[in-house]
């Protein structure tokens, strides 16, 4: 073969080579990509489109194209409201559970015998493995008013029994601090381990030169934990009302009066309960946006005030 065939030859080879290299990512991330399209972005799309029709779901109806009348409808409606300004209810309340006291049990309880440490974190994280529904009988069983565990206990005391889920005025907190209950365990879990990775070298430094505890976990743990807690801050404020729905559908149904109510339980009853899908994909589409702008701010704020070591 001559060297021109050769060279030829080779430079053929280094092209498939080059496309091979070119496909094979995306042919690693085809099923990634198909999950995400199927699961995600369809649905959002075929949701965005319903928001603009009456149907109540039944194959044999046929779809009202009504334009944004679902949106005015919605927005003209109390109900909605309501659910929303308990969906920020939700969030201010979750936020101290989910993000303030873990991040102290995190740091408080470093220093601990390895034994001792594993144990309370096994016991701490037993609520996240219970399946929603199940704790939620459970909580019931536990708040009724009349024959209810935690009644029980307060009356010993004098004092008469609470009406934890059948009051308008608590039924809400109730909720907050079930759902709070059981997402505790994970946040402190997400912060021990981040708590965990600070370099030791930076802390025996600090001690070195005199600095205290506080001031440890003041300039040094707190600084480098400031990602991890702006993670979760994102996490409360974006799922933590979509968290509480269980509770929501299996203790209060939505009330007493509307009380326990938010943005995520309202869209289900649109859709499954009153079966009108225009409303339900209309909410939908409302929660996507407000929570998608959000979003987009707590990304900026991470990037703009997350410290790492390195």
């Amino acid at each position: 073969m001559s060297e021109a065939a050769l060279s030829t030859h080779g430079g053929t080879v280094r092209r498939r080579r080059m496309d091979n290299w070119r496909v094979t990512p995306w042919l690693y991330l085809a099923p990634a990509v198909l999950t995400l399209a199927i699961w995600i972005y369809w649905p959002l799309i075929d949701a965005s489109r319903l928001s603009f029709y009456e149907w109540n779901m039944l194959p044999t109806t046929p779809q009202t194209y009504v334009g944004w009348q679902n949106y005015i409808n919605i927005f003209a409606l109390p109900k909605f409201w309501q659910a929303l300004w308990n969906t920020g209810i939700y969030i201010i309340g979750l936020l101290p559970i989910a993000v303030l006291i873990p991040l102290a049990i995190a740091i408080y309880t470093h220093d601990l015998p390895a034994r001792a440490r594993n144990f309370y974190r096994a016991i701490i994280f037993v609520p996240m493995i219970i399946a929603p529904v199940v704790a939620a009988a459970v909580w019931r069983w536990l708040l009724d008013p009349g024959h209810g565990m935690v009644n029980e206990a307060i009356t010993l005391f004098g004092f008469r029994p609470v009406r934890f889920l059948q009051d308008p005025k608590i039924a809400i907190w109730t909720i907050i601090v079930i759902t709070g209950w059981k997402l505790i365990g994970f946040s402190t879990l997400i912060l021990s381990a981040a708590n965990a990775n600070i370099n030791p070298s930076l802390v025996e430094a600090a001690r070195m030169d005199g600095a205290s505890k506080w001031e440890i976990v003041r300039d040094i743990r707190l600084p480098l934990l400031r990602s991890t807690v702006l993670f979760l801050v994102l996490m409360t404020i974006l799922l933590g009302a979509q968290w509480s729905f269980a509770y929501i559908h299996v203790l209060t149904g939505g009330g007493p009066l509307g009380a326990t109510t938010n943005i995520f339980y309202i869209l289900w009853d649109f859709g499954f309960s009153s079966l009108s899908v225009g409303w339900s994909s209309a909410a939908a589409v409302i929660l996507f946006l407000g929570f998608g702008v959000v979003a987009f701010v707590l990304f900026r704020l991470m990037d703009r005030y997350s410290f790492h070591d390195n």
